[in-house]
């Protein structure tokens, strides 16, 4: 305690009195800025730009704002430094006391202002369906962000923030109402965007019969490619309240029935070995077919002219399930001509005499 007494009569020798105040705001600042410095060659890893781990964003977003907070700890301790010398609360200590709650409130603003957008970035980084709306999503956090860190500095400050927020109240009552469509289509693509029943690049069918690649989930509409290189631009609210098949999901994959008939005087256990056969021997083959598929084939029914089944192929994409249909078709077609299995065409039979045509039933 005697020696603290004394720090005031030692500082009075060696230092002018308008030089203590920034010759202890320098001594504080430098040193946890070197302390700042020492910090961040230690954690060097997770300051790499390409960490985009949650520590390593957590480290990045607080590089800038630790500035702002070493320097608002610095005002904070000379204040205190100068109060405890003085032995009185100055104008001085005062302001710099304010000035160091309004950095405190800065740096924690632009934390997460920085933390919110390398957020989406990591987000958007694995694959999501961010990725058309990033930059929508980062200036509207940071359009929040903002707005909160006004309120809060003016409330800081000591002006009343209760009629500004009243007046904001109405006025975004007033813009609700004014835009209600466009308001519905922004919150119908930012449920889209959190539920993920479609992702940029998934290939979907609509309840209204269009198909195409999700190409842009945007702030107000969703394009979507359709095969013949046309883009249909739906309405999020309309497309939130829509039937939608995804065929990426949960995987790309998916089975590509095909529906043959075979003749009445087939074998039909020669006609399943066969057709296994070429269904095994076209999925190893095709570029698109999935080899280690475990096909199958299912005798459906008793047809006019036929006995009806169904082999079940694989295919690794929706759009890719043509091209292996048209591959077995050939050939199986082929390898029934061979093995003497007949596809039969389909039969008609005209009643004549039910239907009371003497003259045709003449002509016969």
């Amino acid at each position: 305690m005697a020696i603290i007494e004394n720090i005031p009569n030692w500082v009075t020798e060696w230092v002018p009195f308008w030089a203590i105040g920034p010759t202890l705001f320098l001594t504080i600042f430098f040193a946890l800025w070197l302390v700042k410095r020492l910090l961040y060659i230690y954690l060097r890893g997770f300051n790499n730009p390409t960490n985009y781990d949650w520590s390593g964003i957590a480290v990045r977003a607080a590089k800038r704002p630790l500035s702002l907070l070493i320097m608002a700890t610095s005002l904070a301790a000379t204040a205190k430094l100068i109060e405890f010398y003085a032995q009185t609360t100055n104008t001085w200590v005062t302001q710099f006391n304010l000035l160091a709650m309004l950095l405190t409130v800065v740096s924690l603003l632009v934390f997460a202002d920085h933390f919110a957008r390398m957020s989406i970035t990591r987000i958007i980084s694995k694959g999501s369906g961010l990725r058309s709306s990033g930059t929508l999503l980062r200036g509207l956090l940071r359009g929040v962000i903002i707005v909160i860190g006004i309120l809060i500095i003016l409330s800081t400050i000591g002006v009343s923030i209760t009629p500004l927020v009243a007046s904001l109240g109405i006025g975004s009552l007033a813009v609700a109402l004014a835009l209600q469509p466009t308001l519905e289509n922004f919150f119908s693509g930012i449920q889209m965007l959190a539920d993920k029943p479609i992702r940029v690049g998934d290939y979907i069918e609509l309840d209204s019969g269009e198909q195409g690649f999700v190409e842009k989930i945007g702030w107000r509409s969703t394009w979507i490619k359709m095969l013949p290189n046309n883009i249909v631009i739906m309405p999020n609210s309309k497309l939130a309240q829509s039937k939608i098949i995804n065929f990426y999901y949960p995987e790309k994959q998916l089975s590509v029935p095909v529906d043959l008939g075979v003749h009445y005087d087939s074998d039909l256990d020669h006609v399943e070995k066969v057709t296994l056969e070429v269904a095994k021997q076209v999925l190893k083959s095709h570029k698109w077919g999935i080899p280690d598929y475990d096909t199958f084939v299912i005798f459906t029914g008793f047809d006019n002219s036929s006995i009806n089944l169904t082999v079940m192929l694989r295919a690794q994409e929706y759009f890719n399930r043509f091209f292996i249909k048209s591959e077995f078709i050939k050939a199986l077609h082929k390898r029934y001509a061979q093995e003497g299995i007949v596809i039969p065409y389909p039969i008609r039979a005209v009643n004549l005499s039910q239907e009371k045509s003497e003259e045709a039933l003449k002509k016969i």
